[in-house]
């Protein structure tokens, strides 16, 4: 149960949080962007079975992967993208959380 709370806490709650003490004056439009981050798990749909709570996500899905987060760091390094960019990096988060709760 502290598992899917930690997670799904990263996921939904913490980009709230980010939005409203980072970027207040435009609260609303950033809490959408960074809730939008979990549409990268757009990905599990091919995999088989769909949800595998004993597997980590991280390297083993396309969006997922080394390289796509490498991406998503420059994203988020880049001014334009930023916001997209730590929308994605928030997901990475909750997953590699996930993952290493996961081998408690």
């Amino acid at each position: 149960m502290l598992r899917f709370c930690i997670h799904y806490g990263i996921h939904f709650i913490l980009p709230v949080l980010i939005a409203y003490r980072f970027y207040r004056p435009r609260f609303l439009r950033v809490s959408l962007i960074l809730l939008s981050g979990i549409l990268i798990d757009l990905d599990h749909l091919p995999a088989i079975p769909v949800f595998d709570p004993d597997r980590c996500s991280i390297g083993f899905h396309l969006l997922h992967s080394y390289p796509a987060i490498v991406l998503y760091i420059l994203l988020f390094l880049w001014k334009p993208t930023r916001i997209a960019g730590l929308a994605l990096l928030i997901h990475i988060l909750a997953d590699v959380t996930d993952c290493l709760m996961m081998n408690l």
